[in-house]
């Protein structure tokens, strides 16, 4: 076998890759290892804010489920005022109340059956009514009706109404 001879140019190579590698560790540097932890609640490190941003989330959620809570209840109340039992009751009390209506203005203001005073009570309220007669300052007289209502707190109300005009 025949031996190869190193040239210079190989022998140059093989030097400078020598330099180099005994080069490197002058270049290199190391800094001291530091753990941290990421979450604030272990590192303190914006831990206020961290636990701001964890209240306001548990604070909205909350309100979700209140609205949603809110939302269903206003729904099932509409839903019960809308069944055919409630518009029933309505309709047959607006009818009851019209009727009344009609009476007492029959027996307010009716020309040959009015009656001259009366009494009653609607709905915790005493409602007492007299028909008279009331003269202005130029001394023009009218048929009034003289209506107190008194509820019940003990409070009322006084309305006077005029007889006999604005007709249709």
């Amino acid at each position: 076998m025949k031996r190869k001879k190193i040239g210079n140019i190989e022998i140059l190579i093989l030097i400078l890759v020598v330099v180099f590698l005994f080069s490197l560790p002058r270049y290199a540097s190391a800094d001291e290892l530091v753990h941290t932890f990421k979450n604030p609640s272990f590192s303190g490190i914006g831990a206020s804010a961290h636990y701001l941003t964890i209240e306001n989330q548990e604070k909205s959620r909350r309100d979700e489920i209140q609205d949603d809570i809110e939302s269903a209840l206003k729904a099932a109340e509409r839903a019960e005022d809308n069944s055919t039992l409630a518009k029933f009751i309505r309709n047959l009390e607006s009818r009851i109340y019209a009727q009344l209506s009609k009476q007492l203005v029959d027996n307010m203001f009716g020309n040959d059956t009015a009656s001259m005073q009366g009494n009653f009570a609607l709905e915790g309220n005493d409602i007492y009514y007299e028909r008279t007669s009331q003269c202005d300052i130029d001394g023009i007289c009218s048929d009034v009706i003289v209506m107190t209502i008194t509820d019940s707190e003990g409070s009322t109300t006084t309305i006077t109404i005029p007889v006999g005009t604005g007709g249709f």
